[in-house]
């Protein structure tokens, strides 16, 4: 951390804690949404085979064609 993320860190330390204790826990939710916002990199991007075995049943007449598209046929 250089000189002035440290700066910052004591101002915003300082001003939050002048805030009455409910105002403090809302600022502190509003803080922990932005970081689901914006954090990006703990995200992982889907990849193939990502949803093996969530599939636990399947009906036997799953390939069989629909009744209502027999007219398309």
């Amino acid at each position: 951390m250089d000189m002035l993320e440290k700066q910052a860190a004591r101002k915003m330390y300082e001003k939050t804690h002048r805030l009455p204790p409910k105002v403090q826990q809302e600022l502190s939710d509003y803080i922990e949404f932005l970081l689901r916002k914006y954090q990006t990199d703990v995200q992982e991007k889907p990849f193939f085979g990502c949803m093996k075995g969530t599939v636990t049943w399947m009906s036997d007449d799953f390939n069989d064609p629909l009744d209502d598209f027999k007219e398309y046929m």
